[in-house]
């Protein structure tokens, strides 16, 4: 008799959204990733409730039985330890201080495999590259400056507290025009993120609106800041020379903040996610002027073998997994921990 097929889930827990898929024990994605409005601040048994609904459909829509999943993954959008959440970040209150992998492990009988989101996107971009076998470490800009590393072999770095890799806060020393550090989200000046993530987009349109020489700037109009911020690709995409000169700044920076994360980490691919990963035509530019930071401050070494200079040693690369990646990070990563 043959056994009975096994299965493990992905859950990606956002702030907005919650994303569930399905692998088999060969690793293909069983069905279609569910989604559906995050209710994170409603507190954890709320969505306790969504994920275990979520877990029930997606096994019906593949007309298997919930014994048959193995294993489960989740991922959080907050710094957690061994499961234990330490931080409110967009969650309810009762969140923080609770082992929610082990509260979820009992409430549904699987075992389950728990990190925060950014390592689930790079296990995620991990696991699409089939063929990669050494280190992978994600950089995402979005609303802030995400990230992950993930170890030859396919474990993500998380740190002895499940804080390692804020790439964000790394120092850059790159100031404003009046000569000052920008200050981050974080309270700190000079992180990385206060020049590469949506926020920092606002704050330098505002900036570049208030010169003299902008004034007659279509942006220059009566617009929320975000809602221009919103627009600042489509005119990057159309030529314009202003919009331009912001995005060239913003990779010219990232660039130059991963020359130091790849000589701490060293490791070897450098994938790019956040949204311009899922656009085409302007990212290119963007890569390449990620690319011209990369180069003004890393050792030659870490750009190309001394041995055979045609091997790249560090290598760029965009985000392939879409919004599906983090949880199909966390559902291939309780494949190998469960199976």
């Amino acid at each position: 008799m043959a056994d009975t097929p096994k299965y493990y889930a992905g859950l990606d827990i956002g702030g907005s959204t919650v994303k569930t898929v399905l692998v088999d024990d060969m690793g293909e994605v069983a069905g279609e990733m569910l989604e559906v409005k995050s209710h994170v601040k409603d507190g954890f048994e709320a969505t306790f409730g969504q994920l275990e609904g979520a877990l029930d459909q997606l096994c019906t829509a593949i007309n298997i039985e919930r014994s048959q999943v193995k294993g489960l993954g989740m991922d959080v959008p907050a710094p957690s330890c061994e499961g234990t959440i330490w931080g409110k970040a967009n969650l309810h209150e009762n969140w923080v201080g609770t082992n929610i992998r082990d509260e979820f492990s009992k409430r549904v009988n699987i075992p389950v495999y728990m990190t925060n989101d950014g390592n689930a996107a790079a296990l995620g971009e991990y696991a699409v590259r089939r063929k990669h076998l050494g280190g992978l470490m994600l950089i995402a800009p979005g609303t802030g400056l995400g990230g992950g590393f993930v170890l030859p072999g396919g474990r993500a770095h998380e740190g002895q507290n499940g804080l390692s890799l804020e790439v964000g806060h790394v120092s850059v020393p790159h100031r404003e025009d009046d000569n000052e550090l920008p200050t981050c989200s974080c309270g700190l000046k000079g992180c990385l993120e206060a020049w590469v993530s949506l926020v920092a987009l606002r704050r330098r349109i505002g900036l570049e609106l208030a010169k003299p020489e902008n004034a007659d700037h279509p942006l220059n109009d009566d617009s929320a800041i975000e809602e221009k911020a919103f627009r600042l690709r489509d005119f990057a995409q159309d030529g314009d020379e202003l919009a331009i000169s912001i995005f060239r700044q913003q990779a010219h920076i990232l660039g130059y903040g991963i020359a130091d994360l790849v000589r701490v980490f060293d490791p070897g691919l450098i994938v790019i996610g956040g949204g311009l990963a899922e656009t085409e035509g302007f990212r290119d530019d963007y890569m390449n002027w990620i690319k011209e930071g990369f180069r003004e401050r890393a050792w030659p070494i870490y750009q190309n073998s001394p041995i055979d200079p045609d091997r790249e040693t560090t290598r760029f690369e965009w985000a392939r997994g879409g919004d599906s990646s983090a949880a199909l990070g966390v559902a291939f990563t309780a494949r190998e921990m469960y199976r």
